[in-house]
């Protein structure tokens, strides 16, 4: 039995005899190969776009020009003074401005408690709240401006119109008003103004007799052809009777703030163009709607400033002061069961055929772009008010024309649209006469949703940029824009000012232009507001065959969709936003209506999903509790979730890395606790003694670096790791080294990957369940930064690819038999996506490790031989018979030949036996010794032979 024992003791100890000398010389250097396989093709260009570096002085900036010119954003000015004034009609008005402390604090009477206030009352009264909660240099400016209880309503329907005093303040305000109607009439423009008294008002003899209510009729439009187009916007219409409002009320240099506020419906355009309208539509429908108010509240969070403004009006000897600022109130009414409802105007994949048939208009010509919408509705219950419904959308997708609008009537408007329709203001200096008007819109097509970071939406606003069809649909409706301010503005003052610029919403990227022009003086911004409707964005191109398309193939009436809201201003100013994501809220029913913009080059299943995309964010307002509810304020002690490297110990390896601080970053992010240690001769002794004193570390990380993995001696690390069994993971540099160390070779890119983005496939062995790849998609974009590459020919067999680049350069590695695994890329760069990069991670802690029942751990020579002199001697030769060695001989003589095998199949299995890197004779004696049947000639039948026999699973 000793004499058995020293025997197998010697066979175990001569083993080295079958491993080449170089690689148990460590600190060899292989060599580095450079392969013209490796040169850069044609689509590695990365100097292919043409980047000018001179030339141009560049245009003058939005901001700029918002700089010079003391544009207002949008936002109301400086705070006024108030003070008294007289209107161009006769009004007297007197401007009260009262100081709000600015906060964002609730407690007291601050600005931000003031506006709760005003969103909690247009619950039941009337009354407008606009909200700028978007900022864009040169474009908008954060601000707010509310009111409830106007005196004067101004509502119309086709050609009808009513002015109703909405309060005894407003009845003071009906004769001044009555006799611009009156004058109206005369004009030709009305043909018929009425009036109805109503009830004793209870002020005495001054306002008995005033009535309440004034209904005008508006004359039809004259026949197409018997006027110049450029004159279109002053024919009879709805707005004629706006326009005599504004003039009545007009003034100058006084707050800037007195004006017209409220909602603009889409039927609208049916008084600027002729158009056959054939839906089916609901007869008590408003196309208009508009408040005066007499006290405004104007938060400017910008300048953080706050007031509150109060009006009283003088006509006819008869003043407004003193009297209450009374409204009715009217609560929210719920949905009733029972009422008619249908969840959405247009069945899902009808919407794609609408599509097609568009794209059968496009062909021959009719037109070049349409916009076709869908409706989608939700009931909405007692505690689903239109306040909660602005506060969550206010919240969650801020915008710069933000409102909450109580049309009365159990109609509510809430929105948050992102696109300016038009906007006007007198510019004191500019290049055509002092104080002219200045017109600018900001079309907007072009959509992609957002990404889960700022990376990805940076791919993803590339990939909007590169689109021909995306640019195709902005450069149509900025022509169209264009083409509407050439109607009425001086003659080379339309200019775009910016071009395809990002803007970014909740859920949404889109592409903007912004484009101004300076109006002729004799029109004013009604004329602008009218030429542009309805914006091409919402309509299509050619305008007018658009709107007819549009009005042949929706399957029901926009309403306020697609039309604005906003302000127009006594002043002679106008700001309004299209009526864009927003919530309709008529009898308890909410109505969110999307629409996509229609080219020849449109998916019709990639159409509808886009309008149900951005549907998606009013829907979540309207279905989806968050912390803007009631009795959600208080913050709630949310458990942290378990992660992967929670409790396990990670050494981070420092190969003098410029990025290995970020890599460290990652790993703390999976629950790991990361020590980072410089690369040098004390590395591997401190990783000892922690192994020593009972601190072993679950993996080492083997960072990237410059130079090659002889200049670390990374062979010594990884030899160190496997005796020491601790499961490793690599990057960069350290897949190289894993590479050399295992038996690999080397080679030097013909053209450096430094800060390059690539994509990956994954292998077969890569898509495996406990692959480092695990729930990756099977190809995605990594960031490259190296010159040195493993050689997949070269590679040795106890590694297999997980990962390649287009280029076909290895990008990910794993040990077959060790818990060892590397990536060429760089997971932590921010070319690679973070949500893949830390998966790499997190992978990498829950499947490198050792198995503690792992057949390949260290057993004793000793342990082997006493083991296998338990087994008969059939038992020992069904096993050798098993991996195609010998069975002839004494026991003692199978033993010692099974003994050999079971080692040399650990040194195998464990990475430490590199069949490709021995030489045939080599080969041809670890055949011998091993006593392994077969027939082998050349050097690639050895290994087979021999990889087959030594990784087979061991006995012991």
């Amino acid at each position: 039995m000793r004499y058995q024992t020293a025997l197998a003791l010697l066979a175990i100890a001569s083993c080295d005899a079958f491993v080449p000398q170089s690689q148990l010389q460590r600190g060899w250097k292989s060599p580095l190969l450079m392969s013209s396989e490796t040169e850069v093709d044609a689509a590695h260009d990365f100097n292919g776009v043409f980047v000018p570096k001179k030339g141009g002085v560049g245009a003058t900036t939005a901001s700029e020009i918002a700089l010079r010119q003391e544009l207002s954003l949008g936002a109301p000015p400086a705070r006024p003074k108030g003070g008294h004034y007289l209107t161009k009609g006769g009004v007297q008005v007197t401007a009260n401005v009262n100081a709000v402390k600015f906060s964002r604090e609730m407690t007291g009477k601050t600005s931000a408690s003031a506006i709760e206030e005003l969103v909690d009352q247009l619950d039941g009264h009337r009354g407008v709240l606009l909200a700028s909660s978007y900022e864009f240099p040169g474009r908008y400016a954060r601000w707010s401006l509310g009111f409830v209880d106007p005196p004067l309503e101004i509502s119309g329907r086709r050609s009808e119109c009513t002015i109703k005093a909405l309060n005894d303040r407003g009845r003071v305000l009906i004769p001044a008003i009555l006799s611009a109607m009156e004058k109206l009439k005369v004009d030709g423009v009305l043909e018929k103004v009425a009036t109805n008294v109503g009830h004793d008002s209870g002020n005495g003899d001054a306002l008995q007799q005033v009535p309440t209510q004034i209904d005008v009729t508006v004359v039809p439009p004259s026949e197409v052809g018997t006027f110049a187009e450029e004159d279109r916007s002053r024919q009879p219409s709805l707005f004629s009777v706006v326009r005599a409002l504004t003039d009545l009320f007009s003034y100058q240099g006084a707050d800037h703030q007195l004006g017209l506020y409220g909602g603009f419906g889409y039927d609208l355009t049916f008084q600027f163009e002729p158009i056959t309208m054939t839906q089916e539509r609901d007869p008590e429908q408003r196309d208009l709607l508009l408040y005066l108010p007499d006290k405004i509240l104007v938060v400017d969070q910008d300048k953080r400033d706050a007031w509150e403004v109060s009006y009283d009006f003088c006509v006819a000897q008869t003043s407004t002061q003193g009297m209450p600022r009374l409204g009715d109130d009217e609560p929210f009414e719920s949905f009733k069961e029972g009422t008619p409802f249908l969840a959405r105007d247009t069945p899902p994949n009808q919407f794609a055929e609408s599509v097609e048939k568009a794209k059968r208009e496009f062909a021959v010509g009719n037109l070049f772009e349409t916009v076709l919408s869908q409706t989608f509705r939700e009931k909405l219950s007692e505690h689903v008010k239109p306040s909660l419904l602005f506060r969550r959308l206010r919240a969650r997708n801020p915008a710069p024309y933000g409102f909450f609008m109580n049309l009365g009537e159990q109609e509510y408007l809430v929105g948050a649209s992102p696109e300016m329709f038009v906007r006007c203001e007198s510019i004191k200096e500019n290049d055509y006469r002092p104080g002219a008007l200045r017109v600018e819109t900001c079309p907007i097509s072009g959509t992609v949703a957002r990404g889960v970071d700022a990376l990805e939406d940076a791919q993803r606003v590339k990939s909007l940029m590169m689109n021909a069809k995306e640019e195709s649909e902005l450069t149509m409706c900025t022509d169209v824009d264009r083409n509407d301010k050439s109607r009425i503005c001086e003659p080379g003052s339309v200019k775009v000012i910016g071009r395809r610029q990002i803007e970014m919403y909740s859920r949404l990227i889109h592409t903007v232009d912004h484009v101004e022009g300076y109006l002729r003086p004799e029109f004013d911004s009604l004329d602008a507001f009218l030429c542009h409707t309805w914006a091409v964005t919402v309509t299509g191109a050619p305008k007018t065959w658009a709107i007819q398309f549009v009005e042949e193939n929706e399957r029901s009436q926009r309403c306020w969709y697609g039309g604005a809201v906003g302000m127009v201003g006594f002043d002679g100013s106008l700001n309004t936003g299209l009526t864009l994501r927003t919530v309709r809220v008529k009898d308890g029913i909410a109505e969110v209506r999307a629409g996509a913009t229609l080219l020849y080059d449109s998916n019709p299943v990639a159409e509808e999903l886009e309008t149900e995309l951005k549907a998606s964010a009013m829907i979540d307002a309207i279905v989806a509790a968050g912390p803007e509810d009631p009795g959600t304020l208080t913050a709630a002690v949310v458990e942290k979730p378990k992660q992967v490297g929670d409790g396990k110990s990670v050494i981070l390896i420092d190969h003098e890395d410029s990025f290995v601080h970020t890599l460290g970053n990652y790993l703390r992010q999976t629950g790991a606790d990361v020590k980072t240690l410089r690369s040098g001769p004390k590395t591997l002794e401190a990783i000892e003694k922690m192994i020593a004193d009972g601190n072993k570390p679950d993996m080492v990380i083997l960072s990237p670096g410059p130079g090659n993995p002889t200049d670390f001696g990374l062979s010594n690390t990884v030899d160190f790791l496997t005796k020491n069994k601790l499961p490793a993971f690599g990057v960069c540099l350290g897949l190289q080294g894993m590479v050399e160390h295992f038996g690999g070779s080397l080679g030097v890119l013909g053209y450096p990957m430094h800060g390059k983005p690539s994509m990956v496939s994954l292998s077969k062995a890569g898509m495996d369940d406990k692959s480092i790849f695990s729930g990756l998609p099977e190809s995605f974009e990594v960031a490259r930064y190296h010159s040195l590459y493993g050689i997949k020919e070269r590679l040795p067999s106890c590694l297999e690819v997980t990962a390649s680049s287009e280029d076909g350069i290895v990008m990910g590695i794993q040990h077959k038999t060790l818990p060892f695994a590397a990536v060429q890329f760089h997971p932590e760069s921010i070319l690679t996506s973070p949500a893949h990069g830390l998966s790499i991670l997190r992978n990498a802690l829950t499947y490198l490790k050792y198995n503690e029942e792992d057949s390949t751990a260290a057993v004793s020579g000793a342990e082997i031989v006493a083991e296998l002199e338990k087994m008969s001697n059939d038992e020992l030769k069904a096993r050798l018979s098993t991996l195609g060695i010998s069975t002839t001989g004494t026991k003692s003589e199978l033993v010692v030949r099974l003994t050999l095998w079971e080692h040399k199949s650990r040194e195998a299995k464990g990475g430490r036996i590199q069949f490709s890197a021995m030489s045939e004779d080599e080969l041809q004696e670890l055949k011998q010794g091993l006593g392994l049947k077969g027939t082998a000639s050349t050097k690639e039948e050895f290994v087979q032979l021999l990889e087959a026999c030594l990784l087979e699973p061991t006995t012991i």
